[in-house]
C-alpha cells in the first residue's frame, strides 16, 4: 500500500473514530450518520467554493459540481456495500 494511501485511510479512519465517540455519548446511528453527512457535505462545498472567482460562476458549473461529488460517493458506497455483504457478521446487528 502506498504511502498516501495509508494516510488516507488514516483521516478517513480520523472521521470514524470521531463517529464512534458519538455512539459513545449515545447518539444513534442514524444522528452520526446524518451528521458526518451533513458535514461532510458543507466541507466539500467550501472546497468546491474556492475553486471560483464568483458566485455567478459557481453556479453555472453546480450540476458538474453535485455530479461529480454525486459519482465519487457512490463509487464509494457501492465498494463499502460490496464489503460489507462478505465480512459483516451480520448475527451482531442489534435487531438480531
Amino acid at each position: 500500500m502506498s504511502e498516501k494511501t495509508t494516510e488516507f485511510l488514516q483521516r478517513a479512519d480520523e472521521y470514524i473514530a470521531t463517529a464512534n465517540q458519538q455512539l459513545e455519548r449515545g447518539n444513534t446511528l442514524g444522528e452520526v450518520s446524518a451528521a458526518l453527512m451533513y458535514g461532510s457535505t458543507r466541507f466539500t462545498t467550501y472546497m468546491a467554493c474556492t475553486s471560483f472567482d464568483s458566485a455567478e460562476h459557481m453556479l453555472e458549473e453546480k450540476e458538474n459540481i453535485m455530479e461529480y461529488f454525486v459519482k465519487e460517493y457512490k463509487l464509494a458506497l457501492e465498494e463499502h456495500i460490496n464489503n460489507f455483504a462478505v465480512t459483516h457478521d451480520f448475527s451482531q446487528n442489534p435487531s438480531n
